[in-house]
Parts: structure tokens; sequence; C-alpha cells
């Protein structure tokens, strides 16, 4: 069993002068903190627009400088939301390679697609389009790691044949993950050999269910990427 820590930059009001700048930089003093007491993860949101529950609307930034601080504890996105235009999938395998490269291999990316109408709406992304698009991103990330010519032609995402830059140092790429907070999302991360991020608020005994489902959906995984990421974070 390993430790780590998650955020979400959390705010409630009422709001003192200064109050995002010293929510930040506390958060990465804790982060140097826990990595001197031997904590193994950093999980860091993305949300946006949702005033006191999360500031986290840059989380590669976030990720970017609590990698120059701590010296050996795995940054982690929890999650990158892989939804365009929430972010095109060559600019989150271009951050997270870079992010892979400052931090001398210490990634991991997890992926995710947002289930709140008040992110969603607010970039215009059609509820029922963001599962079948987090799916096509998904796929896409770990070939561009792995390629010099990359390109594609789905249903959502058309690629000409591109060299996508930079590659992360971990061969052949960082851990993946996905988001999971209903069994059929731990099905499914078992079924692509992703592992289960599931950082919600759950009653007891239903994380041990869930874990039960993608147990043996993993058994026989079709891995979106190079290799089967069989771990759960709860």
């Amino acid at each position: 069993m390993k430790f780590g820590i998650i955020y979400e930059l959390q705010m409630q009001k009422p709001w003192a002068e200064n109050q995002e700048h010293k929510t930040y930089h506390e958060a990465l003093e804790q982060i140097e903190l826990a990595d001197k007491m031997g904590f193994d993860y950093v999980w860091e949101v993305e949300h946006h627009f949702l005033s006191e529950y999360s500031h986290s609307s840059a989380p590669e930034v976030f990720l970017a400088a609590a990698s120059q601080r701590p010296t050996n504890i795995r940054l982690g996105h929890g999650v990158a939301l892989l939804p365009s235009p929430f972010n095109h999938p060559i600019r989150v395998a271009e951050r997270a390679a870079a992010l892979d490269i400052i931090s001398n291999g210490r990634v991991d990316l997890g992926t995710g697609r947002s289930i709140t109408e008040q992110e969603l709406g607010g970039f215009g992304i059609d509820p029922a389009d963001s599962r079948p698009m987090w799916e096509e991103a998904v796929r896409m990330i770990p070939q561009m790691w792995q390629t010099e010519s990359f390109s594609w032609e789905g249903d959502y995402f058309v690629v000409p044949p591109r060299n996508v830059l930079p590659k992360p140092i971990q061969k052949p790429h960082p851990p993946m993950w996905m988001a999971c907070t209903q069994p059929d999302s731990f099905k499914i991360a078992g079924e692509r050999g992703l592992g289960a991020l599931s950082f919600g608020f759950i009653a007891p005994g239903v994380m041990e269910s869930n874990m039960g489902v993608y147990r043996e959906a993993i058994q026989n995984a079709e891995p979106v990427g190079a290799f089967v990421n069989n771990q759960v974070a709860a």
C-alpha cells in the first residue's frame, strides 16, 4: 500500500486578501513536507468555475511548481480533463511529457471527462459527447509519446502526421489512470488497462464492490497504452 495526498485547492468564504496566493503556496509547502515524510504521491485535480470547492484550473502549472521542491514524491494529474475544448489531447500529451522531464520521470497521468453542467456547459460541451470524446483522446495520447510520426482520424479529432514533442522520460510512457465514480467507470478502466482513481465521497462497502468490478475487468484488459496499470487509488 502507498500513501498520497490530493489537492482541490479549496477556499471557503469569506476570503481574505491574497487568499488564492496563500492557498497555493501553503499547498506547495505541504507537498514539500509530505515528500520528506515519505508520502508516495500527490494528486492535483482540474476543475473549472467551482468557486470555493476547487480553485485548481491549471494543474499543470501547480504540478510544475511542485516538481521543483520535492525530490521523490510522484506527481499525479487527478485528473486532466480530456473532452475538447477543455484540453486538446495533443496539449495534454505535450504538457505531461514536459512535466515528466522537469520532474525527472515522476509523472502519472490520470484522465477524466467531468460530469458537472457547471464545467461542461461553461465550455460548451454536450454531456453526451464527453465519454466518447474522452475514449478517443485517451487512446491517442500514449501513441503520441511513443512514435515520431503520429496521425489520427476519428470522430472528434483529426491530426495529420506530426511528431508530438517533447517525449516523456519514463519508457514506454508514464502510468495512465482514469477517474472512476460509478461501477461502469471502474469496469471501463479495467478493460482499458488504466489505473482507477476514486476520489469521490462514497459510503462504506461501496469501494470494495467497485474494486471487485475493476479487478475482474482488468484480467482481460486491452490497454490503451503500452502496458496495464493495475492500480487503484482511493
